[in-house]
């Protein structure tokens, strides 16, 4: 079992709260402490405006460019992680921060979900030929398959996830870890956004979960972008001794045994497991379903594209549309994208659709 601290941009930029966060993360029990590499310009366009989390709205563009830290303040991340005695493990959202954690020497790499369609990073860490980590939030069994597809020469432990802050636990659908394992081959755990320090992590280390995650936070009003939804130190520490009890009992168990979810049932309530349990069909729940495709990748203008110019592979980038902007095509696509002649003005930051693009200029 391998849990998984997240801690993400939590520290602000402020090394000393970094080193207390990680400090608490060890105390507590986590295997690793996980971080986000931001680069702004990565992740959104910079007119996408307010969007809405946890702590009330954000100019998200505007928060990521404050987040930005150089290569040096990772490098000190690594070092307080080994000093605290546990893994150091960070998510890059592009070309540049991924190229970044390669050259600091990271064993394995952490994809967030709204990647998991970021065919350029996946192609790029396919290519490093290290340990991934794959979040599954917000995506359908195809989105999953293709994914896997790129990253088949790489191992990959896949965290099946819901994309909403804060996450009903009644969405987790758990039985799903069975069926995602059985499907694609890959050891399968949680990423969890719900608000409860148990539910979701204990019911899903009975599934057969192999990696828990969960965020972290000294106070969940530290002002943080995921302090909200984030648990304290103290609920850590539970959450971890009890999934390491749970998964113990689980390994014990012969198949089909079902001991460990009647002494469940008995601990969190009959009704709220077999909720949390779900029916096992993978599908987008209900809390993820307004993000699918704006949470996700696309592919949209990076400047103005003038009607009848070739649209070059720096007019283009394939971003997180969030809820100001439309969509665009899939990031997929984008070589096939590269090339093309615009059929019509396309604005800054729009999502490219097949009615912008006329044919290849070749």
């Amino acid at each position: 079992m391998l849990i998984i601290a997240e801690i993400g941009t939590s520290h602000g930029g402020d090394l000393i709260r970094a080193r207390e966060l990680i400090s608490a993360a060890a105390e507590a029990g986590a295997d690793c402490a996980k971080f986000q590499y931001v680069i702004a310009d990565e992740i959104l366009h910079r007119a996408t405006g307010s969007v809405q989390l946890p702590g009330g709205a954000v100019d998200l563009y505007q928060r990521f460019r404050l987040l930005q830290q150089p290569p040096p303040f990772f490098e000190q991340l690594m070092l307080q992680c080994t000093a605290a005695g546990i893994a150091f493990l960070c998510t890059p959202f592009g070309a540049e921060s991924a190229s970044r954690l390669n050259q600091l020497g990271v064993q394995r790499f952490k994809v967030a979900s709204p990647e998991l369609n970021h065919a350029p990073l996946l192609r790029q860490l396919s290519g490093y030929a290290k340990p991934v980590i794959l979040s599954a939030g917000v995506s359908l069994l195809g989105d999953i398959e293709r994914a896997l597809e790129v990253l088949s020469g790489v191992e990959v432990t896949l965290l099946h996830c819901v994309t909403a802050y804060p996450a009903p636990e009644e969405d987790y659908n758990l039985r799903l870890l069975p069926l995602l394992r059985a499907l694609f081959g890959v050891c399968c755990g949680v990423s969890d956004h719900s608000l409860d320090p148990l539910l979701v992590p204990v019911v899903a280390a009975a599934q057969g979960a192999t990696v828990i995650e969960k965020h972290i936070t000294l106070s969940r009003s530290g002002g943080g972008l995921d302090d909200p939804i984030a648990i304290t130190a103290a609920d850590f520490a539970r959450m971890a001794a009890a999934v390491r009890r749970v998964a113990a009992q689980a390994a014990r168990l012969e198949t089909g045994d079902n001991t460990l979810q009647r002494q469940l049932e008995r601990e969190y309530g009959s009704r709220r497991v077999q909720a949390v349990l779900g029916d096992g069909r993978k599908r987008l729940a209900p809390s993820e379903r307004a993000n699918y495709r704006r949470s996700n990748r696309s592919i949209h203008a990076l400047r103005n594209i003038v009607a009848g110019t070739v649209i070059d592979a720096d007019a283009v980038g394939v971003l997180r549309s969030e809820h100001n902007l439309n969509p665009g095509l899939s990031p997929w696509l984008l070589q096939q994208i590269t090339g093309c002649v615009a059929a019509r003005d396309i604005t800054d930051g729009a999502g490219l659709v097949w009615d912008d693009i006329i044919t290849r200029a070749d």
